[in-house]
């Protein structure tokens, strides 16, 4: 046996470039070529939808191009404009940094309070779990919709509960000032997918912490504190890292809610939404399609940043169990 994976470990060293394919025996060609074979599927759908396009995008950045004509080379122009005389990208940055600044504290906030209910030993909580996660696998387009009914200023179910109150609900799609917190409050409403993976974390730190801290008579909240916290931290790390993300991606909530145009006074114009409009909007049916490359690579860069440092900060923060046991 030891023989034979040894045999199938030289055949797969000799794949790459190490070794010269006709270097190898014609049994090992053929595993070769089956195996290529095989994951050639994979091979051109990266190739094709993934690499190529990525490439293709840098190149036209550097251009101009309408998509249906020739591309003309204009080096940095893009750029320039970009960065010198272009009030709507200033715009467009500013709401997506103003959604990620109120927005990923609150999913924190709220997707580990969920978790912490989600994980009590109580009857039925398997039911509970279900329908706090059942937002998070709606279909986003759907959930927009419902949402833009639910936040109407004439007829929406949010003021026809604050007029029962005696509240007058504010417009809340229609308003420059409301815009934001109403797509914050329905990204947020899909928060059990997050909560989902801080119940995971949850349930992964070992019963004798909180057994010992009972001992040394810590009471619920230094246990949540001193005990909680620090073990959730690597979750915490990861959902940070991906909320990151998908906040400077935030494309279809800002679409369906505030309209193309970002809604009223560009209030909802995030930087994805920007793109959109440039390469595919009205004001060029797509003879942008360079410029909104250039779009695109700047937010690359800027999420490229954002998630190095918050891994280099991990050390000062993050406290991983091997680590705790090593100590």
């Amino acid at each position: 046996m030891t023989a034979k994976i040894e045999q199938h470990s030289n055949t797969w060293r000799g794949l790459p470039l190490i070794r010269n394919f006709t270097s190898l025996t014609s049994s090992e060609q053929r595993e070769a070529l089956f195996g290529y074979l095989f994951i050639s599927p994979w091979m051109i759908g990266f190739l094709v939808f993934f690499l190529g396009p990525i490439i293709a995008s840098f190149v036209l950045s550097f251009s101009r191009w309408d998509i249906v004509g020739e591309i003309q080379w204009v080096g940095f122009a893009n750029y320039e404009r970009i960065f010198t005389n272009d009030p709507s990208f200033r715009k467009s940055v500013q709401v997506t940094l103003t959604y990620a600044v109120f927005y990923l504290p609150l999913e924190v906030i709220f997707g580990i309070g969920l978790a912490v209910v989600m994980n009590q030993k109580v009857k039925a909580i398997g039911i509970f779990r279900t329908l706090f996660y059942m937002p998070y696998v709606v279909p986003k387009v759907a959930g927009a919709l419902v949402w833009v009914w639910m936040l109407s200023a004439r007829y929406g179910a949010v003021n026809t509960l604050l007029g029962w109150g005696g509240i007058e609900g504010p417009r809340w799609l229609e308003s420059p000032r409301y815009v934001l917190p109403s797509i914050i409050i329905m990204s947020l409403w899909g928060v059990g997918g997050s909560a989902v993976i801080y119940l995971a974390g949850l349930q992964n730190i070992p019963e004798q912490l909180y057994e010992a801290a009972t001992i040394d008579g810590a009471n619920a909240r230094q246990r949540f504190r001193y005990v909680t916290l620090p073990m959730l931290t690597p979750t915490i790390f990861f959902q940070i890292v991906l909320g990151l993300i998908g906040v400077f991606q935030t494309f279809t909530p800002a679409f369906i809610a505030a309209g193309q145009a970002g809604g009223p006074l560009q209030s909802g114009l995030f930087y994805m939404l920007y793109i959109y409009n440039k390469a595919f909007g009205a004001s060029g049916a797509g003879s942008r399609m360079g410029y909104a490359s250039a779009l695109s690579w700047i937010i690359t860069v800027f999420i490229l940043i954002i998630t190095v440092l918050i891994f280099r900060s991990s050390k000062y923060w993050v406290h991983y169990e091997a680590e705790r046991q090593g100590r």
